[in-house]
Protein backbone atom coordinates (compact mmCIF):
# COMPACT_ATOMS: atom_id res chain seq x y z
CA UNK A 1 0.00 0.00 0.00
CA UNK A 2 1.50 3.29 -1.30
CA UNK A 3 2.37 5.96 1.68
CA UNK A 4 0.80 9.45 1.64
CA UNK A 5 2.61 11.94 3.77
CA UNK A 6 -0.20 14.84 5.01
CA UNK A 7 0.44 17.87 6.78
CA UNK A 8 -1.58 19.44 9.30
CA UNK A 9 -1.18 23.07 10.44
CA UNK A 10 -4.92 24.38 11.75
CA UNK A 11 -6.76 25.89 10.87
CA UNK A 12 -4.52 27.28 7.73
CA UNK A 13 -4.52 23.53 6.72
CA UNK A 14 -7.37 21.86 8.98
CA UNK A 15 -7.59 18.79 10.67
CA UNK A 16 -10.88 18.96 9.02
CA UNK A 17 -9.42 18.93 5.55
CA UNK A 18 -7.13 15.80 6.52
CA UNK A 19 -10.00 13.74 8.07
CA UNK A 20 -11.73 14.39 4.72
CA UNK A 21 -8.83 13.13 2.66
CA UNK A 22 -8.03 10.19 4.93
CA UNK A 23 -11.37 8.77 5.08
CA UNK A 24 -12.04 9.17 1.01
CA UNK A 25 -8.28 7.47 0.77
CA UNK A 26 -7.66 5.33 3.17
CA UNK A 27 -8.92 1.97 0.87
CA UNK A 28 -6.18 2.32 -1.25
CA UNK A 29 -3.29 3.96 1.32
CA UNK A 30 -1.53 4.62 4.41
CA UNK A 31 -1.12 8.15 6.27
CA UNK A 32 2.18 9.83 7.90
CA UNK A 33 1.34 13.26 9.30
CA UNK A 34 3.69 15.60 9.44
CA UNK A 35 3.90 19.66 10.84
CA UNK A 36 5.28 22.78 10.96
CA UNK A 37 8.21 21.28 12.90
CA UNK A 38 11.64 20.32 11.30
CA UNK A 39 11.13 16.55 10.05
CA UNK A 40 14.17 13.72 10.36
CA UNK A 41 16.26 13.42 7.35
CA UNK A 42 14.66 10.17 6.59
CA UNK A 43 10.76 10.91 6.95
CA UNK A 44 10.58 10.82 3.15
CA UNK A 45 12.33 8.20 2.44
CA UNK A 46 9.01 5.91 2.14
CA UNK A 47 6.63 8.32 1.11
CA UNK A 48 4.91 8.19 -2.36
CA UNK A 49 3.03 11.41 -2.23
CA UNK A 50 3.10 14.62 -0.30
CA UNK A 51 -0.54 15.92 0.17
CA UNK A 52 -1.23 19.25 1.39
CA UNK A 53 -5.19 20.03 2.53
CA UNK A 54 -7.03 23.16 2.26
CA UNK A 55 -8.24 25.21 5.36
CA UNK A 56 -9.01 28.81 6.46
CA UNK A 57 -6.39 31.05 6.65
CA UNK A 58 -4.48 33.33 4.52
CA UNK A 59 -1.86 31.72 1.71
CA UNK A 60 1.05 34.60 3.50
CA UNK A 61 1.14 31.83 6.04
CA UNK A 62 3.03 29.91 4.16
CA UNK A 63 6.87 30.62 5.51
CA UNK A 64 5.21 30.18 9.15
CA UNK A 65 4.37 26.50 7.65
CA UNK A 66 6.97 25.84 5.86
CA UNK A 67 10.23 27.74 6.72
CA UNK A 68 11.48 24.20 7.91
CA UNK A 69 10.57 21.91 5.83
CA UNK A 70 10.36 24.00 2.32
CA UNK A 71 13.27 23.24 0.31
CA UNK A 72 12.81 19.64 1.47
CA UNK A 73 9.23 18.73 0.14
CA UNK A 74 10.65 20.58 -3.22
CA UNK A 75 13.24 18.22 -3.73
CA UNK A 76 10.98 15.17 -2.90
CA UNK A 77 8.78 16.39 -5.82
CA UNK A 78 11.39 17.41 -8.00
CA UNK A 79 13.14 13.54 -7.57
CA UNK A 80 9.38 12.35 -8.76
CA UNK A 81 7.62 12.21 -5.55
CA UNK A 82 4.01 12.81 -5.89
CA UNK A 83 2.27 16.03 -4.84
CA UNK A 84 -1.41 16.75 -3.63
CA UNK A 85 -2.76 19.63 -3.19
CA UNK A 86 -6.09 20.78 -2.63
CA UNK A 87 -7.47 24.59 -2.34
CA UNK A 88 -4.37 26.11 0.21
CA UNK A 89 -2.21 23.30 -0.64
CA UNK A 90 -3.07 23.97 -4.28
CA UNK A 91 -2.41 27.72 -4.37
CA UNK A 92 1.06 26.60 -2.43
CA UNK A 93 1.75 24.86 -5.37
CA UNK A 94 2.35 28.58 -7.05
CA UNK A 95 4.82 30.24 -7.94
CA UNK A 96 4.91 32.89 -4.93
CA UNK A 97 5.38 29.47 -3.09
CA UNK A 98 6.67 26.57 -3.58
CA UNK A 99 7.07 27.18 -7.13
CA UNK A 100 6.51 23.50 -8.50
CA UNK A 101 4.87 24.35 -11.49
CA UNK A 102 5.29 24.94 -15.09
CA UNK A 103 3.78 28.13 -16.69
CA UNK A 104 0.89 27.78 -14.68
CA UNK A 105 0.07 29.18 -11.63
CA UNK A 106 -2.99 28.87 -8.98
CA UNK A 107 -4.43 32.25 -8.58
CA UNK A 108 -7.75 33.37 -6.59
CA UNK A 109 -11.48 32.36 -8.66
CA UNK A 110 -13.43 34.60 -7.44
CA UNK A 111 -11.61 36.99 -9.04
CA UNK A 112 -11.05 36.01 -12.45
CA UNK A 113 -13.51 37.47 -15.44
CA UNK A 114 -16.70 35.40 -15.67
CA UNK A 115 -17.00 33.71 -13.13
CA UNK A 116 -20.50 32.75 -11.01
CA UNK A 117 -19.45 33.84 -7.42
CA UNK A 118 -17.21 36.95 -6.73
CA UNK A 119 -17.39 36.38 -3.05
CA UNK A 120 -14.84 33.81 -0.61
CA UNK A 121 -17.73 31.76 0.97
CA UNK A 122 -19.02 28.71 1.18
CA UNK A 123 -20.70 27.60 -2.32
CA UNK A 124 -22.18 24.25 -3.63
CA UNK A 125 -19.98 25.39 -6.61
CA UNK A 126 -20.96 24.31 -9.92
CA UNK A 127 -18.52 22.49 -11.80
CA UNK A 128 -17.23 20.26 -14.88
CA UNK A 129 -15.64 17.11 -13.88
CA UNK A 130 -14.65 14.37 -16.20
CA UNK A 131 -16.67 16.31 -18.56
CA UNK A 132 -19.74 15.43 -16.26
CA UNK A 133 -21.58 18.91 -14.79
CA UNK A 134 -21.79 18.07 -10.71
CA UNK A 135 -21.41 21.17 -7.71
CA UNK A 136 -18.74 20.63 -4.90
CA UNK A 137 -18.17 22.29 -1.96
CA UNK A 138 -16.13 25.89 -2.42
CA UNK A 139 -14.73 28.00 0.15
CA UNK A 140 -12.10 30.40 -1.89
CA UNK A 141 -10.38 28.32 -4.06
CA UNK A 142 -8.02 28.64 -6.85
CA UNK A 143 -8.32 28.39 -10.40
CA UNK A 144 -5.08 27.27 -11.83
CA UNK A 145 -4.21 29.35 -14.97
CA UNK A 146 -1.48 28.95 -17.94
CA UNK A 147 -0.38 27.12 -20.61
CA UNK A 148 -3.21 24.63 -20.88
CA UNK A 149 -0.75 22.41 -23.15
CA UNK A 150 1.21 22.18 -20.28
CA UNK A 151 -1.27 19.74 -17.71
CA UNK A 152 -4.16 17.44 -18.14
CA UNK A 153 -7.44 19.41 -17.07
CA UNK A 154 -9.68 17.18 -14.73
CA UNK A 155 -12.12 19.72 -13.86
CA UNK A 156 -13.22 23.33 -14.80
CA UNK A 157 -15.19 25.91 -13.09
CA UNK A 158 -18.02 27.08 -15.17
CA UNK A 159 -16.65 30.18 -16.66
CA UNK A 160 -13.57 27.37 -18.51
CA UNK A 161 -10.92 27.90 -15.97
CA UNK A 162 -9.32 24.77 -14.65
CA UNK A 163 -10.38 23.74 -11.44
CA UNK A 164 -8.32 20.18 -10.82
CA UNK A 165 -5.25 19.54 -12.92
CA UNK A 166 -2.84 16.95 -12.83
CA UNK A 167 1.19 18.45 -14.53
CA UNK A 168 3.34 16.07 -14.60
CA UNK A 169 3.57 14.02 -10.81
CA UNK A 170 1.55 17.01 -9.10
CA UNK A 171 -2.42 16.92 -9.12
CA UNK A 172 -4.07 20.44 -7.84
CA UNK A 173 -8.07 20.92 -6.42
CA UNK A 174 -9.70 24.39 -5.87
CA UNK A 175 -12.67 22.75 -4.47
CA UNK A 176 -13.31 20.31 -1.81
CA UNK A 177 -13.54 16.99 -2.67
CA UNK A 178 -13.11 15.58 0.69
CA UNK A 179 -15.63 17.50 2.31
CA UNK A 180 -17.85 15.42 4.43
CA UNK A 181 -21.21 15.99 5.69
CA UNK A 182 -20.55 18.25 8.80
CA UNK A 183 -19.03 20.58 6.46
CA UNK A 184 -22.27 21.07 4.89
CA UNK A 185 -24.21 21.23 7.94
CA UNK A 186 -22.15 24.14 9.32
CA UNK A 187 -24.15 26.22 6.78
CA UNK A 188 -28.04 26.82 6.51
CA UNK A 189 -27.27 27.15 2.42
CA UNK A 190 -25.88 24.10 2.16
CA UNK A 191 -27.76 21.21 4.27
CA UNK A 192 -29.40 19.67 1.56
CA UNK A 193 -26.20 19.68 -0.60
CA UNK A 194 -24.01 17.04 0.39
CA UNK A 195 -22.41 14.50 -2.27
CA UNK A 196 -23.52 11.28 0.16
CA UNK A 197 -19.55 9.94 -0.76
CA UNK A 198 -19.56 10.74 -4.46
CA UNK A 199 -16.86 12.75 -4.42
CA UNK A 200 -14.66 11.00 -2.11
CA UNK A 201 -14.66 9.00 -5.15
CA UNK A 202 -13.90 11.21 -7.54
CA UNK A 203 -11.17 12.18 -5.13
CA UNK A 204 -9.91 8.54 -4.52
CA UNK A 205 -9.89 8.41 -8.61
CA UNK A 206 -7.85 11.66 -9.32
CA UNK A 207 -4.96 10.24 -6.57
CA UNK A 208 -5.17 6.77 -8.68
CA UNK A 209 -4.75 8.80 -11.65
CA UNK A 210 -1.90 10.98 -10.29
CA UNK A 211 0.04 7.66 -8.69
CA UNK A 212 0.51 6.78 -12.18
CA UNK A 213 1.77 9.51 -13.32
CA UNK A 214 5.44 9.81 -14.45
CA UNK A 215 7.49 13.02 -13.36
Amino acid sequence: MKTIALFIHQPYCSVQSDNGIIKALSSNYQFKIFTKHELEDNFFDDVDCIAVPGGIGDASKFDMCFSANGERIKKFIKDGGKYLGICMGAYWAGQHYLDILEDVDAVQYIRQPNTCTKRPHAKNMPITWNNKSDKMFFYDGCALVGNKNKFETVATYSNGDAMAIIQRNIGLIGCHPESEIHWYQSYSWMREFHHKGRHHELLLEFVNRLMRTCK
